[in-house]
């Protein structure tokens, strides 16, 4: 395994700055639930991307359940959300017992197309709130977005589980909308190995979040619970991890930077190649340097060819419409997050890769044209 090329994986500071914050919670015995690091990685975080509040939980898939309970989505509530995407961005809105529209991808920058979402907005005009995606660490078409949002007077929550460190207009992405969410999963471009934030400039609603997280408990000197709960909250431990892992976000940008950069350098010019849009408004993290074929060699060629060199690639997500378990519901668009999926591949991203691991990559790739 150590010679294996991985997608994306953890990747500790050099420094060991997370050592010193894990440290920290088992000197002074603050191991869970809660404690100064999980204070402390909920400040940081709200101060590195602008936001006023901000509350660690125990993944992005719960930051995404309560911005949807904090938004006031109950049972059969529309909500829309994009096709393209993890399970994870739809999954919460069926823990609310609420209804998906799935809302297809454009071109421009392979995240919710503002066209669909003006669709749907007429076909379902009494939709509660709106999940925005930024796929890959691309950010949507954010004014667009807002613009029909506002209009129609609809919660927005931004999934930027992959795209912390993503700017739009010089807006970290995450906090354009009335809520954010990000990931702190092993894969992701910083990782307290599990877990989540959600964020807001509505203090309220993350003191409520912060609430419902910790089992609905009130003050009371007996454990009295007046709304239902969940076990939500991020531990101690591993809010020191992102702590350290905070403090070297900026470098983790500039390497995932680099490997896009090569690889499109590289790769641009084989036949049928085009890599994730990109334009003068958008400052991607490149979390996972993702392309598109469209010529004589397929995805499927593509992942053979790095698997037998113990390689890690893996295809572009299948739309939620497509999915055995979210067929049966509505999917407004032309089909061009199919057209992704079915042509679509996300490179070897890690930031650990070194040059020769990129050209290695690269090598394999070009032999197949």
């Amino acid at each position: 395994m150590n010679d294996r090329i991985f997608l994306s994986s953890p990747h500790m500071s050099d420094e060991g700055f997370e050592q010193e914050f894990v440290q920290e919670a088992f000197d002074t015995n603050w191991i869970a639930p809660l404690g100064t690091n999980v204070n402390e990685f909920e400040n940081e975080l709200a101060e590195k991307v602008g936001s006023k509040s901000a509350a660690a939980l125990s993944s992005g898939t719960a930051a995404i359940h309560l911005a949807l309970k904090a938004a006031g989505v109950e049972k059969n509530d529309v909500v829309f959300c994009p096709t393209l995407t993890f399970s994870a961005t739809a999954n919460p809105i069926i823990y609310q017992n609420a209804i998906p529209v799935f809302i297809d991808s454009d071109f421009e920058t392979w995240n919710m197309s503002p066209k669909a979402l003006e669709a749907a907005f007429k076909k379902y005009p009494e939709v509660k709130a709106v999940i925005v995606v930024h796929l890959y660490g691309v950010a949507a078409d954010m004014d667009k977005i807002m613009e029909i949002c506002n209009k129609y007077d609809v919660v927005v929550i931004e999934d930027a589980a992959e795209s912390l460190g993503t700017y739009y207009k010089g807006k970290h992405t995450g906090t354009i909308g009335n809520y954010g969410i990000f990931s702190f999963n092993g894969n992701k471009i910083i990782t307290t190995s599990g877990g989540g934030m959600l964020v807001s400039d509505n203090d309220e609603r993350i003191v409520k979040a912060r609430f419902w997280a910790t089992q609905s408990r009130d003050q009371a000197r007996h454990y009295q619970h007046s709304e239902l709960g969940f076990n939500y909250r991020m531990s101690n431990v591993a809010a020191g991890i992102g702590r350290g892992q905070l403090k070297v976000l900026d470098q983790r940008v500039e390497k995932k930077r680099y490997i896009f950069e090569f690889y499109k350098r590289e790769l641009s010019e084989l036949e049928g190649v085009s890599f994730m849009p990109s334009n003068n408004w958008n400052e991607p993290n490149y979390w996972l340097s993702s392309m598109t074929l469209n010529g004589k060699v397929t995805p499927l060629e593509i992942f053979e060819a790095l698997e037998a060199e113990n390689i890690e690639a893996r295809p572009i997500w299948k739309p939620m419409h497509m999915q055995p378990y979210f067929r049966d519901y509505d999917f407004i668009g032309e089909g061009m997050s199919e057209h992704l999926f079915e042509c679509g591949v996300c490179l070897p991203s890690d930031t650990k890769m070194s040059d020769d691991d990129l050209f290695k990559v690269v090598k394999l790739i070009k032999g197949l044209w």
